[in-house]
């Protein structure tokens, strides 16, 4: 089965109609108003409504109101939530959404007991951990903080993520899925039509038993 590719933090609806065209199975929307790829809500049913069939729309918050997320639901039509803050589990299940849980890598970091506490994650998004950020930091984390036996819930790989270094991405930690948004774009909020398309070619052009199956793959 091949590695999903989630591109993040859209804030044009060309842009993001192109990468759906192009080949990524899902968009993030990024509803952080400290982050330069806010998005407000109005442009957020802009972009949503503009995408192609059988393409995700993924909505990321950090550390949100209840009811600031419930207003947004109520108006675009979000497939998939994505929590980048310090929501506890139960926080992350109120809303009757699959839902991703981000996980910002260090040393020490107890993978396996992260996943359980959030054992029914539809994903969790494995980021680089930098103190003054939230993510889209464009910088790598050290792979090897990533159990080789995995944790039990779906890897999707984060963190500093180009054209340049899916291949080794892939083979080295074999990601149920690719999160990628500053490897991609011109300018933070700008994606960059060609980086895009050779992101998704490289993630896309190798055969699945080149790299043996990735953990999702075996338990299905």
């Amino acid at each position: 089965m091949r590695t999903r590719v989630k591109i993040c933090g859209f804030t044009r609806v060309d842009e993001a109609v192109s990468a759906s065209c192009l080949g990524a199975d899902a968009v993030g929307l990024v509803f952080y108003p400290s982050s330069p790829r806010h998005v407000d809500i109005g442009q957020a049913i802009k972009i949503v409504n503009a995408l192609p069939a059988f393409t995700t729309a993924v909505a990321l918050f950090v550390d949100e109101q209840e009811a600031r997320i419930r207003e947004i639901l109520g108006q675009v039509a979000i497939d998939c939530l994505q929590f980048h803050g310090d929501e506890p589990p139960a926080a992350c299940r109120l809303y009757g959404k699959r839902y991703i849980k981000a996980v910002r890598m260090h040393e020490g970091i107890n993978l396996p007991a992260i996943a359980r506490a959030y054992h029914d994650a539809a994903g969790l998004l494995l980021d680089a951990y930098r103190p003054d950020a939230k993510g889209g930091t464009g910088h790598c984390f050290d792979w090897e903080l990533i159990p080789k036996e995995g944790c039990g819930v779906p890897i999707i790989l984060a963190g500093g993520l180009d054209a340049t270094n899916v291949r080794q991405a892939i083979q080295a930690v074999r990601p149920y899925a690719l999160d990628v948004s500053s490897g991609v774009e011109m300018e933070k909020g700008v994606k960059d039509r060609v980086k895009m398309a050779a992101f998704l070619k490289a993630a896309n052009e190798f055969e699945p038993h080149e790299f043996g199956q990735n953990e999702h793959d075996r338990k299905i």
